[in-house]
């Protein structure tokens, strides 16, 4: 490989055949060869049908740059390395893209492969180049522990970069395109990993973006990387059901346009060839057989203006009967991604079924091209298309997601959850439509709506009917979400939420509650251990406060009581330092008993194995990284935990303990048909809520059955057990630990 210095390349870096080449001034032929003289000539011709003269030229100089840039190099199959980002421009060319994007793509990795800066790009063809260039770029100078952070970290970069301009995904998916189309001759380990991040990411992506052509090839070539065999398998049935349909395919057709023309309604009439990774993906998911999937005929009309296409509805269904619940209206309610069809299924001659899409031309572009259909219809009043408009608002999403998730591997998680929607179609109370992934809840609607309304939220009105939030959403219902300024996220909702804005948002605000918390109750703590000698962490001075922390190895006194809260640092222990004292007496623990308030939030949690209650004698136990761990003093496996005294301490319940705690119950009774309904019932009247129930057979005579309760502390608890032992059928009653 021949080295290219950074001196060199600051330089407009053309040597005089080059330079002269770049202004026609010699033929083509002078360059690399007959091969390279074709393809270049190709690409200019592609890009001249559609760029002013002046922006070919810039093009064409970028071309030059990054032959002269990667002058040596070759790809593994033998070819000259420039042929790749020749390539990456071409498909960008047939997508009718601008100048600066096909500049962008010939120079995509020159800062990755070469001594090339992006300064020196910015210098030789503009910031807007440069900014794209190093937007597509990976990061190459940081060691990573996995390949899997390296993945995620670089979709991060990339993701920064689209926010600021959405052509650095375009050029990223053209330049995935060709390395997947020529994956074979690479090792097998490669092919594999390749192929999987392309079907995991880019394909939902080009699917996202509405770029559907280029969507359908990453799957299919990654079916052929994955799974040769069945792909080739699956290709051979597929030519052999074609050649077996071909004359019913066209007798529909036939039937089609006659219709239509009768109508004096001009369309184009085009079958739809199923794709191999779908009939993969259906035969799979839905344990179908080849001919099951097949088994449907498939066509698109094109008509001339929206009013065509539901004249055009309107005749089909008169020629063939629908199939009721199977019509979708994408036209009035485009899809995420700015897709716009009208599709309905019809029962044709014999009762075969056929799928049918009914778009204008305009619709068709955009279904296959997406946003880069925006380039293509691009009026002189800069006018945005629907996919143009919701592919900025799905990456201002991406970076909002990316700002609040804890790492590069959470942030790439939430966006694989939100790259696979199935959506939903569900209104506001003022009318606006909102589109949510299938399988969304309440709380994935209120977070759609505002972030604090998703925060304080409490329950969802679904058609005025109260629902719990978890219950999944179905389309055309009108939402309304109850609010309470006392509401927060639990993480619970973890469970039930779909979409990628709500979990990042929950796991957000748990994230600072927890940070909240951890320090309450860290400073609780540590004024409580200091309380033993007569002062407070308000009360030490600056000069002892930094020696002590610097000596704990804390960068400052917010790190120092969060570590406390969580147990990584015993109070004791930060006291000692605090205080200088490190007899005996300053490191035993001991000090005022902390009162537990209830309040405390996710700093304190209440132990499972014996669910104290205010009224209960307790203890607490700090666990490392588990925080304060409340126990009954009677608890069994406090006698374990006494070993460790100095993790140990004494706790009292606050007087004003205003909240409802899980408790559970073992009751014994008769083994007679409808004891469990009546022990609900009893418990329900008296306004228990009921967290679980379940039941274990003694023998033919008695069950146990294990209630999970909420209630307000030991006295309530007596209440309630007193209520339950009256019941007729009810043998014995006693406090358990919860399941």
């Amino acid at each position: 490989m021949v080295a290219i210095t950074r001196q060199t390349l600051s330089r407009p870096l053309l040597g005089p055949a080059s330079y002269l080449a770049s202004r026609g001034k010699l033929p083509l032929s002078t360059r690399t060869g007959h091969a390279a003289h074709s393809s270049l000539a190709a690409f200019e011709q592609l890009i001249a049908d559609y760029l002013p003269l002046e922006q070919v030229k810039l093009v064409r100089r970028a071309y030059y740059y990054s032959e002269q840039a990667h002058y040596g190099q070759t790809r593994r199959s033998g070819e000259p390395y420039v042929t790749h980002p020749l390539a990456v421009a071409c498909v960008l060319a047939r997508m009718h893209m601008d100048a600066q994007s096909l500049m962008a793509a010939l120079l995509h990795d020159v800062i990755e492969d070469t001594g090339v800066t992006k300064k020196d790009i910015g210098a030789q063809f503009g910031s807007d180049v440069a900014d794209l260039v190093d937007g597509v770029s990976k990061l190459t100078h940081v060691e990573f522990d996995s390949a899997e952070q390296r993945q995620a970290e670089n979709f991060q970069k990339m993701t920064l970069a689209m926010a600021k301009d959405i052509r650095v995904i375009l050029v990223k998916l053209a330049d995935r395109l060709h390395n997947m189309r020529t994956l074979g001759v690479l090792n097998r380990e490669k092919i594999k990993r390749i192929a999987t991040e392309t079907l995991d990411i880019y394909a939902p992506i080009a699917m996202r973006l509405g770029m559907n052509e280029i969507r359908l090839e990453f799957e299919d070539l990654g079916l052929k990387a994955l799974y040769p065999m069945r792909a080739r398998r699956l290709e051979a049935a597929r030519r052999a059901a074609s050649g077996n349909r071909k004359q019913l395919i066209e007798q529909i057709r036939g039937q089609l346009s006659q219709t239509l023309k009768r109508e004096e309604l001009t369309a184009t009439v085009v079958g739809r060839e199923k794709h191999l990774y779908s009939i993969y993906q259906k035969m799979k998911a839905k344990r179908k057989s080849f001919a099951e999937v097949m088994d449907i005929f498939a066509f698109r009309l094109i008509v001339d203006s929206v009013d065509d296409c539901y004249r055009a509805l309107g005749m089909v269904h008169s020629l063939y009967k629908p199939v009721p619940g199977e019509f979708k209206d994408y036209i009035a309610i485009p899809k995420a991604n700015g897709y716009q069809s009208l599709h309905t299924v019809l029962k044709g001659m014999h009762g075969v079924p056929i799928e049918i899409q009914i778009r204008t031309h305009e619709m068709e572009d955009m279904a296959n091209n997406g946003i880069a259909a925006h380039w293509l219809y691009k009026s002189e009043e800069g006018s945005t298309s629907i996919s143009h408009a919701r592919a900025r608002e799905w990456v201002q999403g991406l970076l909002e997601m990316q700002q609040r998730a804890g790492d590069s591997l959470e942030f790439i998680e939430n966006v694989k959850i939100d790259l696979f929607p199935d959506e939903v179609y569900v209104f506001t109370p003022r009318g606006d439509i909102l589109e949510l992934p299938k399988g969304s809840c309440g709380i994935d609607f209120a977070y759609a709506v505002h972030t604090d309304i998703g925060n304080h939220c409490v329950a969802a009105r679904v058609s005025n009917q109260l629902v719990p939030l978890s219950e999944p959403l179905e389309s055309g219902a009108t939402i309304e979400i109850v609010t309470s300024p006392t509401g927060r996220p639990s993480p619970s909702w973890l469970n039930w939420v779909v979409t990628a804005r709500a979990r990042t948002h929950i796991r957000h605000f748990l994230k600072d509650q927890r940070r909240d918390d951890s320090l309450a109750l860290g400073k609780n703590l540590l004024d409580r251990a200091l309380m033993a000698h007569d002062t407070r962490l308000s009360a030490i001075d600056d000069a002892t406060m930094h020696t002590a922390l610097a000596s704990l190895g804390k960068a400052d006194i917010d790190a120092l009581v969060i570590d406390v809260a969580l147990g990584n640092t015993l109070p004791h222990i930060a006291v000692a330092h605090l205080t200088n004292r490190y007899d005996d007496a300053a490191v035993s623990g001991e000090g005022a008993t902390l009162g537990i308030r209830g309040t405390e939030g996710v700093g304190v949690a209440y132990a499972k194995c014996c669910c104290p209650l205010p009224g209960d004698a307790i203890q607490g136990y700090l666990g490392q990284e588990r925080g304060l761990v409340v126990h009954r003093d009677s608890c069994r496996n406090l006698v374990d935990l006494r070993e460790q005294r100095d993790r140990l301490m004494s706790l009292h319940w606050d007087e004003d303990v205003d909240r409802t705690y899980p408790v559970g119950l073992r009751v014994q009774v008769e083994n007679r048909r409808g004891m469990i309904a009546v022990l609900a019932t009893r418990l329900s009247s008296i306004g228990l809520n009921i967290e679980r129930i379940a039941t274990q057979n003694k023998d033919i005579q008695f069950t146990f059955v294990d209630l999970e309760l909420q209630v307000s502390s030991r006295i309530h608890l007596a209440r309630v057990m007193k209520r339950i032992r009256i019941i007729e059928g009810v043998l014995k009653v006693t406090r358990s630990a919860r399941r």
